[in-house]
């Protein structure tokens, strides 16, 4: 090895000979990596120790040996160099968001002095080192953003020192170990976003009673939060969400007082809130939405003076305590989806900074609080799908923080404050649903940002304001059942952004003119149930993106543009007009029949429009089938009487000869005789045929109607026991009971599951019951499901399925009955809520995207 390194240093020029041993590692290291964008320029051999200047390199001041190397976000590729580890006093490594990849080798034990190591956001795979807690002096280890697989190892319990353990965002699997419970100089432990097998939280977490950030984010959790965590005092960041655990909050977290952020979102919790929770006096931000949580908001924890509360997407009920408008740090309140009732309170955004408000989708009513916007910072105010009454409180006019406004499908009215419809940041506003009234006002031309405007199913009225025609980024424009009037504005056509225009259902007027060829991107246009007259423009025709067109029930007259035929349309709907002329050879087809009905004047050969070439020849036709049909009915009628007196002849004389034969069985008192029965019991009278026998209508002689089974000798069917049941942040056995019936709803269930009817030609000579136990054990339950049925919910599928084979088992006493099968189906039915994307913070609904805008306007 000597040899080798003077036989290097021989090849050196003599300036390089200046540089010391640690510069020669750290030279070699240079040349082991990619470095496309030059990050280590600055080592330049020529000197004689790294410590001049050279990027990322720290050395002490006294021994000038390398102490500390830092290469973050260098764009650094390759291996990582375990000639790092021959840097003798190395204490401080940071590669962080580079690209190294392969594996971590176990050499990197050798870096004995390392207390701060963070090799995060890079490409590194395989196993973690076994040999990691090896290192007396690591404190600090993070390994995030990497592909690490496999299990954390058990030497992971034995680190002497570590103060942060890190792993988040890797491929580790195995369940979150006990043993780290055992390092009890833990300060933060992450080890969330990992693909962990179903597992607890190690109730040994509880003795890391050092810890203040505990992050366990989807990290497939599963059963009950240990109560052992309520001993972390020092705690300040618990995040346990994006897991599927069950069962209540324990009181013991209660007594984490030092807690500021408690994140446990998208679980399935339940019960309600624990009480004391006025104790966590340090807690600023609380999520625990999308669970299963039950009960009231507690007023003690509305005092706190929190910063964010998220309770959505779950079932607490009463009002919202009014301590909450005390907070004065309170800027997001997410309440959506829950069974609230009453007023908000009065106060509330009086004394908080408020941002986000969402409260959808509940019963809350009363007035809106008029001081929401207090202090000017509110940002997004969704309020839709509530009972809300009075009007919009003035203040909010002047809100010119607002972006997002949503008060549909409340109880709403008045006309809306002038300011309001101006606001200059607002993108979205949507007020559908209530009861406003008065007109659009000029004021709209100061929304600049307004790309969704959505008025309908309200009491507006007067003209649409020119003005509207200023906003360039108005997209979708829903007036639709009010009552407008006037044409529209000039200045409307000009709006080159328009996607959806629906005024349906107004008593707007006038014609539309040939500037409607602007709407280039125009896909929905919705005019019906006006008054508009003229022509249809021709220049409709040049909109390439419209796929859904309805000007029915208006006045429009004349020709069908046939350039419409070029346009790939959906929903094509022209009916109740004044037009005319012969219709488009492309919409005279039974697909377009009903688009063109009530044109007195169109013509072609759909029915009900007219057709004038063939009018007289028609008339000759009509009179000569109407001859033909009297003379064919006089020779029926003369025919039906006949053969009917003839047959009650023949089945009189066979009825006296028959009775005799009939005995009659009871199985409960009855109101009639056997004989009423047997007058009935002839072919006029079948109304359906099964396996056992011929179903009858039989009036009786009060006015009654019943139905009765006559069923076939035992010579003529043979039965197995299968088709006895067929023919019935007791047709065989003479035996009337229940198990028939539940045998009956098995095949109902098994017709759901299989897509398939009780009898195919593809069973053969099996029925669907034979041909469902016989392809399950030859092929498998994927060739017996509905491929219509959606993959994603098999495993419930699989249960329906099996189900309805308990319930046709061939012995009657292996059957469930119908309480158990009701049973059995409701805990089918008992799934969790939808898992939301997992997401740095918080959920940010957005308008096609967030929670509380399902089944609204998008």
């Amino acid at each position: 090895m000597l040899l080798l390194f003077l036989s290097l240093l021989s090849l050196l020029s003599p300036l390089t000979l200046s540089l010391n041993q640690e510069g020669l590692y750290l030279q070699s290291i240079k040349h082991s990596l990619s470095d496309p964008d030059s990050s280590l320029s600055s080592w330049n051999d020529r000197d004689p120790t790294p410590c001049n200047n050279w990027r990322g390199v720290k050395c002490d001041g006294a021994s000038l040996s390398v102490v500390s190397l830092d290469l973050s976000t260098t764009n650094i590729a390759g291996p990582f160099p375990s000639l790092l580890c021959h840097l003798p006093n190395l204490t401080f490594l940071s590669l962080y968001n580079n690209s190294i990849n392969s594996t971590l080798p176990l050499e990197i034990s050798t870096c004995q002095n390392l207390q701060h190591l963070d090799l995060s956001q890079n490409l590194l795979t395989g196993a973690l080192p076994h040999t990691l807690p090896s290192l007396p002096n690591l404190k600090y280890l993070d390994l995030t953003g990497n592909n690490f697989s496999g299990e954390i190892p058990d030497t992971f319990g034995r680190f002497q020192n570590l103060e942060v353990l890190s792993l988040v965002y890797n491929l580790l699997d195995g369940t979150v170990p006990s043993f780290l419970g055992n390092l009890t100089t833990l300060k933060m432990l992450n080890l969330s976003y990992n693909p962990f097998f179903p597992g607890r939280i190690p109730p040994e977490l509880g003795n890391l009673t050092n810890l203040q950030i505990l992050w366990l984010s989807d990290c497939n959790l599963v059963g009950e939060i240990p109560d052992s965590l309520g001993r972390l005092k020092k705690l300040t960041d618990l995040d346990l969400a994006l897991n599927d655990l069950h069962g209540p909050i324990p009181s013991s977290l209660t007594g984490l007082t030092s807690v500021f952020q408690i994140e446990l979102y998208n679980n399935s919790l339940s019960g309600e809130l624990p009480a004391g929770m006025s104790n966590l006096t340090a807690l600023r931000l609380l999520d625990a939405s999308m669970n299963q949580l039950t009960g009231t908001i507690p007023d003690e924890l509305c005092g706190l003076p929190l910063q964010s509360l998220n309770l959505y997407e779950n079932r607490f009920e009463g009002s919202l305590p009014e301590s909450i408008a005390n907070s004065p740090n309170l800027y997001e309140l997410r309440i959506f989806r829950n069974e609230l009732t009453g007023e908000l309170p009065r106060n509330l955004g009086a004394k908080s900074p408020l941002k986000w408000i969402d409260i959808s989708n509940n019963k809350f009513s009363g007035e809106i609080p008029a001081r929401l916007c207090q202090m000017g910072k509110l940002e997004e105010l969704l309020m839709l799908n509530n009972e809300f009454s009075g009007q919009i409180p003035p203040g909010l006019g002047e809100c010119q923080s607002l972006n997002r406004i949503r008060m549909g499908h409340n109880r709403l009215s008045g006309e809306v404050p002038a300011g309001f419809w101006g606001l200059p940041n607002v993108n979205l506003l949507e007020l559908v649903g209530n009861s406003f009234s008065g007109q659009i006002a000029k004021t709209i031309a100061g929304a600049a940002n307004l790309s969704v405007l959505i008025v309908s199913n309200n009491e507006f009225s007067g003209p649409i304001p020119e003005e509207i025609g200023w906003l360039e980024n108005l997209f979708k424009f829903w007036g639709h059942d009010n009552k407008f009037s006037g044409s529209l504005p000039e200045t409307m056509f000009k709006l080159d952004q328009l996607g959806s225009l629906d005024l349906h259902n107004n008593e707007l007027t006038g014609e539309l003119p040939s500037e409607i060829k602007s709407w280039k991107k125009l896909n929905e246009l919705n005019l019906a149930q006006n008054g508009f007259s003229g022509q249809i423009p021709d220049e409709i025709s040049s909109m390439s993106m419209l796929n859904y067109l309805d000007l029915s029930r208006n006045q429009f007259s004349g020709k069908i543009p046939s350039g419409l035929q070029n346009l790939k349309l959906n929903q094509l709907n022209l009916s109740y007009n004044r037009l005319s002329g012969e219709l488009p050879p492309l919409f005279d087809k039974g697909l377009y029949k009903n688009s063109f009905v009530g044109n007195p004047g169109l013509c072609g050969e759909l029915e009900g429009l007219c057709d004038g070439k063939d009018e007289a020849r028609n008339k000759g036709y009509v009179w000569l089938l109407r001859t033909i049909f009297v003379l064919a009915g006089l020779v029926f009628i003369v025919g039906v009487v006949w053969f009917y007196m003839k047959y009650r002849y023949i089945k009189m004389a066979k009825r006296a000869i028959d009775k005799s034969k009939w005995t009659l069985m009871s199985f409960h008192k009855l109101g009639f005789s056997e004989y009423e029965i047997l007058d009935c019991l002839d072919e006029d009278n079948v109304i359906g045929t099964g396996g056992s026998g011929k179903v009858y209508k039989v009036v009786l002689g009060g006015g009654e109607v019943v139905a009765v089974k006559k069923l076939w000798g035992g010579a003529t069917k043979e039965f197995d026991s299968g088709d006895v049941e067929k023919g019935g942040q007791y047709a065989y056995t003479l035996r009337v009971n229940e198990k028939s019936d539940i045998y009956s709803f098995g095949v109902v269930i098994l017709e759901l599951v299989t897509g398939r009817l009780p009898v195919d030609p593809e069973f053969g000579e099996k029925d669907l019951v034979k041909w469902v136990c016989t392809t399950l054990d030859q092929k498998g339950v994927d060739h017996v499901l509905d491929q219509k049925l959606d993959s994603c919910y098999k495993e419930d599928i699989c249960k329906v399925l099996n189900i309805g084979l308990l319930c046709t088992s061939p012995l009657p006493i292996n059957r469930p009955s119908m309480r158990r099968v009701v049973k059995l189906l409701q805990e089918v039915g008992t799934v969790n809520p939808s898992k939301t994307a997992k997401k740095d913070g918080k959920l940010t609904p957005y308008y096609y995207e967030d929670a509380s805008d399902q089944g609204s306007v998008a």
